[in-house]
C-alpha cells in the first residue's frame, strides 16, 4: 500500500533540509502510541532511528536505516526503510522528499513529499490511520517552516 502527502511550505529546500533534524522528528511524532525515540543519527545514508512505541498493554521496537540520501539543485532525499517493525507491520519504505518550488511571485518555496510504502497484517484497516497520522504533518511542517 501507498500513501503520498505534499506540503508546501515557505522556506527553500536547503533551510528545510537543515531542519530535519531530531527536534523535527519528535515534533512529528503523533499522539497515539507514544513513542520514545532511543537512537537518532540522522538522515544520511547509514544512519540509523530506534524508537519504542508504547501500546499501553504492550511495547514494540521500531528501527529504521537510511538507505539512500541524495542532494541536488532541485530535489533533497532520504529513505528511512524498517529493519525492526512492530508486529503488525511486514515492510515499510518512507522516501522524505524535498523539491524546490517558484511560487507565482517568484518566491523560492519547497514542496515537503512523503512518500511511503507498506505492507501490513491489517491489511486495509491500518491505512486510514496511517493516512490521518502523516496527513497531521502537514501543519507542523508549515508552522515550523514558514
Amino acid at each position: 500500500m501507498e500513501i503520498v502527502i505534499k506540503t508546501y511550505v515557505s522556506q527553500p529546500i536547503l533551510s528545510v533540509w537543515q531542519g530535519f533534524n531530531e527536534t523535527l522528528f519528535l515534533k512529528l511524532a503523533p499522539p497515539f502510541p507514544p513513542m520514545k525515540l532511543l537512537r537518532f543519527d540522522g538522515s544520511e545514508k547509514g544512519n540509523e532511528v530506534h524508537i519504542r512505541l508504547n501500546f499501553i498493554l504492550f511495547k514494540q521496537k521500531w528501527i529504521s536505516l537510511i538507505t539512500e540520501n541524495v542532494k541536488t539543485e532541485d530535489q533533497i532525499y532520504f529513505i528511512d526503510e524498517g529493519i525492526k517493525l512492530p508486529f503488525f507491520l511486514k515492510y515499510w519504505k518512507h522516501k522524505h522528499r524535498i523539491i524546490k518550488h517558484i511560487d507565482n511571485e517568484k518566491h523560492t518555496q519547497s514542496i515537503i513529499i512523503d512518500e511511503i510504502e507498506f505492507k501490513s497484517i491489517f491489511g486495509w484497516l491500518i491505512y486510514p490511520v496511517l493516512y490521518l497520522q502523516f496527513w497531521n504533518r502537514k501543519k507542523i511542517y508549515r508552522k515550523i517552516f514558514k
